[in-house]
């Protein structure tokens, strides 16, 4: 199996199944002498964990991670960090009536198809559970862009009709982890739960959008041909599971403006510092970032298995009905948060890496 590595310089592969011994990630390339937050690592799995609300799945792990290799009196040696996450609470039982069905727009069938062999026991390889090596990897990478400034802050701006309208320069970030859903604004946020509920409540799923936001990007991250900044950021986010669209700046909704509408003016402040009256391009313009904030959001569809009778196959290609039993996530965003800004965090933290070569 192909596609474990992600990164250049700051390089991760992951490994490990939702029902094996383990999930973990090696992550190469990682600054010697950083002093490693293991509060961080912690707060940001976490935030990840099942169980975590009542508007998540009742799967529940303590998600306590241990460092393998690459520290040494409390900081990074400069040698491959190793870290992982034991699997304590599983239930493979829960997953008997799906061993021999493929459940509708999972990835049940493609991974059988290409490999000949799939672990049904919560998808193997295939399952979210490997978002965890993620967030390990991209709280390493926090830990590099903290000591040069730089932020990054996602939040739940949609969960199916339910929208924050508010411009995300007003957004009050400390209000982020007020409430269970993760979107800054409380009175959003109980219409947004209040929905969560009762899809739960009949078995169905919704699905949401992640706004995420990165401030102190410094000029000049990003590459102008194939490795444009943003390019790199959406393939970040699209690898995440059930993430379904990516958009920078504008977006899709660039297509209502005009240019004289859509372009952002340079401003030379005091200092020779420049800003821009807009932020149209999120911040990246040509692939490189401008300075300004980068500013993107990342689409999650609902989540495919459901507590409802649907119409499917098994494994000898017979038509079968499955109704989805065990323990899932009526609806995933929340969740999703902490890797979105882990994904983002390893793209950063690579392209900062990289730009070294040029100074």
């Amino acid at each position: 199996m192909a596609g474990n590595s992600f990164g250049n310089i700051f390089k991760i592969t992951t490994f490990g199944e939702s029902h094996g011994n383990a999930v973990g990630v090696v992550i190469d390339g990682v600054l010697p002498q950083i002093e490693f937050d293991f509060d961080l690592v912690q707060t940001d799995l976490n935030k990840r964990k099942p169980g975590q609300s009542k508007i998540t799945t009742e799967r529940n792990e303590d998600e306590s991670f241990e460092v393998l290799s690459g520290l040494f009196e409390g900081k990074t040696t400069g040698a491959p960090l190793t870290l992982i996450v034991k699997n304590k609470n599983q239930k493979p039982e829960d997953y008997s009536h799906l061993k021999d069905a493929f459940r509708p727009s999972h990835a049940d069938y493609t991974y059988k198809q290409k490999y000949g062999i799939r672990d049904y026991r919560g998808g193997g390889r295939q399952s979210a559970r490997e978002t965890v090596a993620r967030v390990m990897a991209g709280s390493v990478a926090k830990m590099i862009l903290n000591k040069i400034g730089i932020s990054i802050h996602a939040f739940v701006s949609q969960i199916h009709t339910i929208k924050l309208e508010t411009p995300f320069n007003e957004i009050d970030f400390t209000k982020i982890e007020s409430n269970i859903v993760r979107c800054p604004n409380q009175e959003i946020a109980t219409k947004m739960i209040a929905l969560i509920e009762e899809v739960k409540a009949v078995g169905d799923s919704v699905g949401g959008i992640i706004t995420c936001v990165c401030k102190g990007v410094p000029v000049g991250l990003g590459e102008p041909v194939f490795n444009k900044l943003h390019a790199e950021l959406g393939k970040a986010m699209l690898s995440i599971n059930a993430c379904k669209g990516f958009e920078i700046g504008s977006g899709f909704e660039s297509v209502l403006l005009k240019g004289s509408e859509h372009n952002d003016e340079f401003i030379a402040l005091q200092n020779e510092t420049i800003t821009t009256k807009t932020n149209n391009s999120g911040g990246i313009q040509g692939g490189i970032s401008n300075g300004m904030d980068i500013v993107f959001k990342s689409a999650f569809k609902p989540v495919s298995t459901i507590k409802q009778k649907q119409n499917t196959i098994n494994t000898i290609f017979e038509n079968i009905e499955i109704t989805a039993e065990g323990r899932h996530d009526p609806c995933v965003v929340p969740r999703a948060v902490p890797i979105v800004e882990a994904m983002a965090a390893l793209v950063l933290v690579d392209f900062y890496l990289l730009n070294k070569i040029y100074n």
